[in-house]
């Protein structure tokens, strides 16, 4: 260090000078990297204080949520003859609608395939996907998802014909065929489960929910593989359902739940509330038909639901009556499974997705 500041005094530089020099680099320095900070906070219109969202604005531009389904699964998305659709994945979206809109019906829906629904994601074709979808650590990991909540509990399982002989997954033999969809995580579950199991298999997967249905109603398979759920809808398309039975067991967990595009926080916290606000309603007892009745409760947590305490709806840059519109105009979570699953006798028995203070596992973070 001595020759260096020895060069620098002979060049007319006092200590003094070197020293309020190497100040006034670490100033520059220090300032340079706050305003590098400054830039990548204020990015992505979704940070800390930011109530920004270019999905929250587009939609409301266009009009309507952008919705991605399934091809058809009864209970959960499926359209009529007239091309209405309903089912609790539905009513996620409808859900958003009536926050975001005001109006429940202002959704575009958009048919997937298993193996297409996260292209239509994150290329921007759809905002939002509620198609039975499976929450899986590689899924949430990738670099264009995130789930935002879980609106049926599940877990896979296998039919079989009833004259087939076989009561359980322990009867099945090498050389057992097994219809499921291709691009899902059925076909892994299937492939650890045979192998762990040491039986040998043929995977008769398609692309298409009915074309696996109509394969395994034809004879092409011996056994139809995938959630219970779908299992239990599908077998409503069958030409004999009566034919056909669930095996017992389970063989995996399923948490299905609604999707969203990575980078825009705001519109991510609406759709995850737009589902909360459903399940907490049940769970305090406010129904499309009392909600409004309720904004005098003596309860916060119900007048919170209901927008007649706080202003939880500036956290996402909406109106303060955001909740109850949704509660108003699909209801709450009890109100959506019982008029597509339970009524339809898909599955009467909600098991799992009972509320937490029912036996179930079915529990949100509070509204406050």
């Amino acid at each position: 260090m001595k020759p260096r500041f020895k060069n620098i005094v002979n060049n007319n530089k006092t200590k003094e000078d070197y020293n309020n020099m190497i100040k006034s680099i670490k100033t520059w320095i220090l300032v340079g990297f706050a305003s590098l900070l400054l830039v990548a906070c204020g990015q992505g219109g979704g940070g800390a204080g930011s109530k920004k969202s270019k999905t929250l604005d587009n939609t409301k531009k266009a009009g309507f949520v952008k919705c991605g389904v399934s091809q058809g699964l009864p209970g959960f998305s499926n359209a009529d003859e007239a091309g209405n659709w309903s089912g609790i994945d539905v009513d996620v979206c409808r859900a958003v609608a009536a926050a975001v809109l005001g109006d429940a019906d202002k959704v575009k829906y958009t048919p997937l395939s298993a193996k297409e629904r996260f292209t239509a994601l994150t290329s921007g074709e759809i905002d939002v996907l509620a198609r039975n979808t499976t929450w899986t650590l590689s899924r949430d990991a990738d670099i264009g998802l995130t789930f935002v909540g879980v609106n049926f509990y599940d877990g896979q399982g296998f039919m079989v014909r009833k004259n087939s002989g076989i009561n359980s997954v322990n009867d099945f033999k090498n050389g057992i065929s097994a219809c499921t969809n291709t691009g899902t995580t059925t076909e892994l579950n299937m492939r650890d489960f045979f192998n762990s199991k040491n039986i040998s298999y043929e995977p008769i997967a398609f692309e298409k929910a009915d074309e696996v249905v109509a394969a395994y109603d034809a004879g092409r398979c011996d056994t139809y593989t995938t959630d219970k759920s779908g299992l239990a809808a599908q077998r409503t398309k069958m030409s004999n359902p009566d034919e056909h039975k669930v095996l017992p067991e389970t063989i995996s967990k399923e948490p299905l739940g609604p999707v969203v595009r990575q980078g825009d926080a705001v519109w991510e916290d609406i759709v995850r509330w737009s589902l909360n606000t459903m399940i907490e309603a049940e769970e305090y007892g406010v129904n499309s038909s009392n909600a409004s009745s309720l904004k005098d409760s003596e309860n916060p947590a119900i007048k919170r639901l209901v927008g007649s305490e706080g202003e939880l709806g500036a956290a996402f840059g909406l109106d303060n009556d955001w909740s109850l519109r949704i509660i108003e105009q699909v209801g709450n979570y009890g109100e959506s499974y019982k008029k597509h699953i339970a009524d339809t006798g898909i599955l009467p028995n909600r098991g799992p997705n009972q509320l937490w203070t029912k036996g179930g596992i079915l529990y949100v973070p509070p509204a406050r």
